[in-house]
């Protein structure tokens, strides 16, 4: 079985996020979608929170292949072995994402030379969607619509009345 694993934040999914799992699906049998305890971030939203609008944001992509959302803590690579996962699934939206995923690649390698990495470059109509951006605007009120779901933009409404 290839197992894929997609980690990230996702504080909150983004449609970004959205079509990198609708692409990585293809490639695996299962994605594993690791959504990070990162208490250095400061998430708006709850593990539990987040967990739950990735679950319901990637039920869409189930017909591909099997999808698994589970929290991660920790380093990485463990992670993916744990998970038996043969790669890492990777979005870039810009040079800047690249210099920093380069790194984390090389060090990876060097942890676990079995697990690979795969980059997605962003959909050009994503390129600028960034999690930290939508909590910003719909923060001070503007409309999110364009860059998550109907299901997220509910879930803001609630943390920002």
């Amino acid at each position: 079985m290839r197992v894929g694993l997609y980690p990230g934040t996702f504080d909150p999914i983004t449609l970004g996020h959205l079509d990198v799992v609708g692409r990585a699906i293809k490639l695996f049998d299962k994605l594993v979608i690791g959504v990070a305890i990162n208490r250095d971030k400061g998430p708006l939203f709850t593990l539990e929170e987040r967990v739950a609008m990735v679950v319901k944001d990637t039920a869409q992509f189930a017909h591909y292949g099997e999808i698994e959302v589970r929290p991660m803590e920790g380093l990485l690579i463990s992670f993916a072995e744990q998970v038996g996962a043969s790669c890492i699934v990777r979005g870039l939206r810009a040079v800047s994402d690249f210099e920093y995923e380069f790194q984390m690649v090389g060090m990876n390698q060097k942890l676990n030379p079995e697990i690979e990495t795969v980059f997605y470059m962003a959909d050009v109509q994503h390129q600028a969607i960034a999690s930290r951006l939508v909590k910003e605007i719909a923060r001070l009120g503007g409309d999110v619509t364009p860059f998550v779901s109907a299901n997220v933009v509910q879930a803001l409404k609630e943390k920002f009345p």
